[in-house]
């Protein structure tokens, strides 16, 4: 399966049921005010794991065998993929080895190692972290579960679209815009196949972070764009090399646009969600709301959803963002 379809994701949110937390939707009087629109949030930073990777990662890892459980599995993150498939592993009872940058947040890896994986380090601008894991599927006969680039795992994060749309028509809603997170573009391909097929008149746009603008550069161009080695960002959720192979096409044929922001806007993002929204977001999960802030997008007179996709923030960075150090 190359691309995904509404019946994939349909799929993914009956294995999911019941063991995936469904989200609420959040709503701001002081943050419609602000914007003149109807602003739905939905916080994946109460999933389990406290980001929207536990949904693909159940998705996938609960159709394997029970040989290819036995055996285990592996995956390669800077954080939240890791969670996600460490915890789903252990409750599964699947070993995981997790293939982490060594400059990943401290707590993101402390987690990672509690919910029972084995962690492998290496360095993010120096080394390949898909090799790496290769090496160790092969070593070790795991099955790997890929961050972004497999269609069980956009299905599975497809259903946070499935349940924004739903959920917003339970308070009489009808959604005109949605934003989501871009990284590899495993979220932003999921959500859109949802919402496009629910709301087929609905926009939907991807956010990155302005260093990471990979899938802005790629819907330009038409092909898959690469980012530069040295490009630095607070977001490091976001911070994939490029677009994914199956994510692209289909984020090319459903996103409207890509929007990006820098790390200022999204600390003022954080800062914001914290003494507004009462909500503890990560950089990278709050990028969306940082385009809306910084009027990136004008949308005054629409409902919007909006997809806080993590709160996985290191205790340290986000004092320093509260206390406007960055």
């Amino acid at each position: 399966m190359s691309t995904v379809t509404f019946a994939n994701i349909e799929a993914a949110a009956a294995r999911i049921a019941g063991v995936a937390v469904k989200t609420p939707l959040v709503e701001s009087p002081a943050l419609n005010a602000r914007l003149g629109a109807r602003v739905l949030l939905k916080p994946e930073t109460l999933q389990h794991a406290g980001a929207f990777k536990f949904r693909g990662a159940m998705n996938k890892i609960s159709q394997l065998s029970d040989a290819e459980r036995a055996r285990g599995v592996v995956a390669c993150s800077s954080g939240n993929h890791a969670q996600g498939v460490a915890l789903v592993a252990r409750m599964l009872g699947a070993p995981a080895v997790i293939v982490m940058p060594a400059d990943a947040p401290a707590m993101k890896v402390a987690n990672t190692r509690a919910y029972g994986a084995e962690v492998v380090h290496y360095d993010r601008y120096t080394e390949d972290r898909e090799a790496i894991t290769h090496g160790i599927a092969n070593a070790r006969g795991m099955t790997i579960v890929w961050p972004f680039d497999d269609a069980d795992i956009v299905a599975g994060q497809g259903t946070v679209g499935l349940e924004l749309v739903a959920q917003a028509a339970e308070t009489g809603a009808a959604l005109d815009v949605v934003l989501t997170p871009v990284g590899g573009g495993g979220l932003a391909a999921g959500v859109s196949t949802a919402v496009k097929h629910l709301r087929p008149g609905a926009q939907v746009y991807g956010v990155e972070p302005s260093a990471f603008d990979d899938t802005a550069r790629s819907m330009v161009s038409g092909r898959r764009e690469a980012i530069d080695p040295a490009a630095r960002s607070i977001c490091d959720a976001l911070q994939s090399p490029s677009p994914g192979a199956i994510t692209f096409p289909i984020n090319q044929r459903m996103l409207d646009g890509v929007l990006t922001v820098t790390d200022a806007q999204v600390a003022e993002a954080i800062r914001y969600a914290y003494t507004t929204l009462k909500l503890v977001v990560e950089p990278g999960g709050v990028v969306g709301l940082a385009a809306l802030l910084a009027g990136e997008l004008d949308v005054s007179g629409q409902t919007v959803g909006i997809v806080l996709s993590g709160g996985n923030i290191d205790p340290t960075l986000f004092s320093r963002i509260l206390a406007g150090e960055l």
